[in-house]
């Protein structure tokens, strides 16, 4: 049976696809997912022989979500979006690569580009990248937002904070609050993703800016390179932040030894920090974040290079060293990431769901006592690269797309 419904709504696309069939742009059918429970949903070969630290630590069994939902493309007329955000009113701003930010309607209407952005360095992977608004955007009416940043020295990590304009046309005294220094000239890797924590602070993840030369940084204490930091809405390093006082550190660092994190995420019930960054040519991870703690790059690894050289001493485990709470080999490319908490889907409850790019798919993992139980691929049949994902206020899920497609996912 054909469930497909074209809409013609306000200039915006909607395309009613059921999770049963899925559906293509062109409206051509696509297989059902068709992992059965407690296999893997991974079948391609690793790219190492490199073994996991602990059971489930990857290529978890399968699990399938038992509700009926279904995906909307409410518009494709975004242009490389990059992150999403949702505002208390129902609708987003979604801001796109090239340095533009937007606002969107729930229903996909996209607004002109937003003035007073600052210029961003878009080439290879930078351009304006993670955003979030203030938990008290209703009174406030400010947001913060990450970007690539052109100097003279090469190119920076920094974010930014603004006030969306009571006519909603632009961003008002907007300031630059932080840099992730140093410069570097590459382009790529710049992470990032910006988003408060319980305590009214920012936590920023800031990459590893890629080049063999730089990458080290990840684990040197006086350079941002492969951080996430914790900062003030004024940039300056939060209180209680774990390396403050300590010789050589610098005091907004929050954890050390990442790559390029694109997903940041805050769970529910515990109130812990999720992060996703990817690997090379496998050792994508989900690591669930310390304060002060090391995730050992670029010094341990579930990946190789993409030369396929080993990269370091071709180790997984070190004494010091955190093990990633999950990992993937070959790659899915976690980028954008959100627990779900609206129960219209009750499976979905405080799982943890992660916009995939090279894996073209939505990923969905059970999590329990802190340890991945299992994992969904959702979408899959859209052959989509999914940039990031958020949760509106009506509790459906919201993902973006590299192709420039807002997805609406909720329960039929």
């Amino acid at each position: 049976m054909k469930n497909y419904m074209f809409l013609l709504m306000a200039g915006s696309i909607v395309m009613a696809i059921s999770c049963s069939k899925g559906s293509d742009d062109t409206g051509t059918t696509q297989p059902p997912e068709t992992t059965a429970p407690g296999t893997s949903v991974e079948t391609l070969p690793p790219n190492s022989t490199y073994r996991p630290a602990f059971a489930g630590q990857t290529r978890i069994a399968a699990v399938r979500t038992a509700t009926a939902y279904s995906s909307r493309v409410l518009t494709t007329a975004l242009t490389s979006p990059w992150g999403i955000a949702a505002l208390p009113d129902g609708r987003f701003l979604i801001t796109e690569k090239a340095g533009t930010m937007r606002l969107v309607t729930a229903s996909g209407q996209a607004g002109n580009a937003l003035t007073g952005i600052p210029a961003v360095n878009s080439a290879g992977q930078g351009g304006l990248l993670g955003l979030c608004a203030d938990p008290s955007f209703t009174s406030n009416r400010m947001v913060y937002w990450s970007y690539s940043e052109k100097g003279t020295d090469g190119s920076v990590l920094a974010v930014a904070k603004g006030r969306l304009s009571a006519n909603e046309a632009g961003m008002e005294n907007v300031t630059v609050i932080y840099r992730a220094t140093p410069a570097y000239s590459g382009t790529n890797q710049y992470g990032s993703r910006v988003i408060f924590d319980r305590t009214g602070n920012l936590l920023v993840s800031s990459g590893d800016r890629s080049d063999p030369g730089i990458r080290v940084q990840a684990q040197a204490l006086n350079s941002a390179i492969g951080k996430i930091v914790r900062i003030t809405t004024d940039g300056q390093p939060a209180a209680g932040n774990p390396f403050a006082g300590q010789a050589g550190a610098r005091a907004e660092l929050y954890s050390i030894g990442h790559r390029n994190q694109h997903g940041l995420a805050i769970h529910p019930v515990t109130g812990d920090l999720w992060e996703g960054e990817l690997g090379p040519r496998g050792g994508d991870e989900i690591n669930l974040i310390k304060p002060g703690a090391n995730y050992g790059w670029p010094v341990i690894t579930y990946g190789i290079d993409y030369s396929g050289q080993p990269i370091g001493g071709a180790i997984q485990q070190q004494t010091g060293m955190e093990q990633p709470a999950y990992y993937w080999d070959p790659v899915v490319s976690p980028s954008g990431m959100t627990f779900y908490r609206g129960n219209r889907i009750p499976e979905w409850e405080n799982n943890l769901f992660i916009a995939a790019l090279s894996g073209m798919h939505i990923v969905r993992l059970t999590i329990a006592n802190n340890r991945v139980t299992g994992e969904e691929r959702l979408l899959a049949a859209e052959q989509q690269r999914f940039r990031d994902i958020t949760q509106g206020i009506d509790n459906a899920l919201y993902a973006i797309t590299d192709g420039g497609r807002l997805y609406r996912i909720d329960r039929n």
